[in-house]
């Protein structure tokens, strides 16, 4: 056993006055703000760690999670019962949470697809709408942040200093369009499909209480039905259903009905928070803070909130660029740069990833898709790179960070045709490269925010 598997044969042993031996220890493949370890005792109990990142650590965050934990299960909310909780470095090497395990299925596209759980998706928007509105009755305790999430968002975003043009014209739309609060409640702040544990009969637990703070309760309902968190569905809210589904049950506890429009914006504001988010996410890999291959690969996801952002904000659409495969160089001969990059990916799927379990398996595949990233930039990227500073000079702009302040300050009008041609076909090419399954999912009804 590892040495955090004896640690916690430690801890538990102290809190239970009596010997513990942990027989499994697994860390899950994704999570990558805090890691989270399924653990199993030699008596059959299940419990779920969830710790900082050692050399990580924010310890108020954890500490605020176990409060908030034992507030939402005290209302009502689903969810998984704290066992033990500490900031103190020393125990398990991090500040954690630890909780008993909640059986039930956590991966959307399961949930989403599987017949197993076809019963409880048809009432799972109803329920969500019921679960959120017990969280929003939740008395906040104390030392749970609030702060204007719009001025804040864009703060965050200015200090990445990678302007996005898209980014921009969210941020005017929701200055412009800002709705009157709906109330100050407390905020799980990441209610979404993939922090909810499902078994065939319906919700069993909300997890992922890291981003709780005091907000517009809106906030959670215009998260849960950002298209990111469909996962390709065409059904709005989380991939599950459809919105008077959601809006009856939360009336059902919280005695009013939500707006429709209000929840919009805030679906508005979500789809531009997470694409702040994957650069963000990114930085924490190219800074060196901590390099981690599954954080490299979210940065290339600001793209898909591009293009939701232009759908959901109404954005001219022109016929997409065609893509031309630059020529290969006779320099260095064959295989092409290209072809070694798709043979490594190849091996990878074929050969790695068979033999791979757990988190080792995911990061293999993430690598995997990295590396057919590469090989698209590869064939694409010369050809779109020329026609990128063809279309910007051609509209008087230096570079996409020019483009990107005057979208800013209004001197760009983002709905005028040549503008909007500009800023489509910039996204079709890095979705071209990115993931093109993004732009084939939309085409099957599965994208639309």
């Amino acid at each position: 056993m590892s040495e955090l598997g004896d640690r916690l044969a430690q801890r538990l042993g102290e809190l239970r006055g009596r010997p513990v031996q942990v027989t499994r220890l697994e860390q899950a493949s994704g999570g990558a703000s805090r890691e989270t370890w399924f653990i199993e005792l030699v008596t059959s109990e299940r419990l779920v760690l969830r710790r900082d990142p050692p050399g990580l650590a924010r310890p108020e965050g954890m500490a605020r999670e176990a409060v908030v934990l034992d507030a939402a299960a005290e209302a009502g909310v689903p969810v998984p019962r704290v066992v033990d909780h500490s900031i103190d470095e020393s125990v398990l090497g991090s500040p954690y949470v630890l909780t008993e395990h909640v059986d039930g299925e956590t991966i959307p596209r399961r949930l989403l697809r599987d017949d197993r759980y076809a019963a409880a998706r048809s009432g799972l928007a109803r329920e969500l709408g019921r679960a959120a509105a017990r969280v929003h009755r939740i008395a906040p305790p104390e030392g749970v942040p609030e702060s204007d999430p719009l001025e804040q968002l864009v703060a965050d975003y200015d200090a990445l200093g990678d302007p996005i043009p898209a980014v921009e014209i969210a941020f005017r739309w929701l200055r412009e369009n800002q709705p009157s609060e709906s109330g100050r409640t407390l905020v799980h702040g990441d209610f979404r499909n993939g922090n909810l544990i499902v078994d065939p009969s319906g919700l069993r637990a909300v997890l992922d209480w890291e981003l709780v703070h005091v907000g517009d309760p809106m906030e959670d309902l215009g998260w849960l039905c950002t298209n990111a968190w469909r996962f390709g569905s065409p059904l709005p809210v989380g991939g599950f259903g459809e919105l008077d589904d959601l809006f009856d049950g939360y009336a059902e506890i919280a005695g009013v009905r939500p707006d429709p429009e209000v929840v919009r914006w805030w679906e508005v504001f979500g789809t531009t928070k997470w694409g702040v988010i994957c650069r963000a996410q990114a930085e924490q890999h190219l800074s060196g803070a901590h390099p981690s291959v599954e954080l490299a690969a979210i940065g290339r996801r600001v793209c898909e909130q591009e293009q939701d952002l232009l759908l959901a904000l109404g954005i001219p659409e022109p016929e997409p660029p065609k893509q031309v495969e630059s020529p290969a160089s006779d320099l260095h001969g064959r295989p092409t740069a290209a072809e070694l990059i798709a043979a490594a990916r190849d091996f990878l799927r074929d050969e790695v990833l068979a033999g791979a379990e757990g988190r080792m398996r995911f990061q293999s595949l993430v690598a995997a898709n990295v590396l057919s990233t590469v090989e698209r930039e590869l064939r694409l990227g010369a050809e779109q790179e020329r026609r990128h500073r063809a279309r910007l000079e051609e509209l008087g702009f230096a570079d996409r960070a020019a483009l990107a302040a005057a979208l800013r300050v209004g001197e760009a009008d983002p709905w005028k045709q040549d503008v909007a041609a500009l800023l489509w076909s910039e996204v079709s090419d890095r979705l071209a490269v990115a993931n093109p399954k993004h732009t084939e999912a939309r085409t099957r009804g599965g994208n639309g925010a």
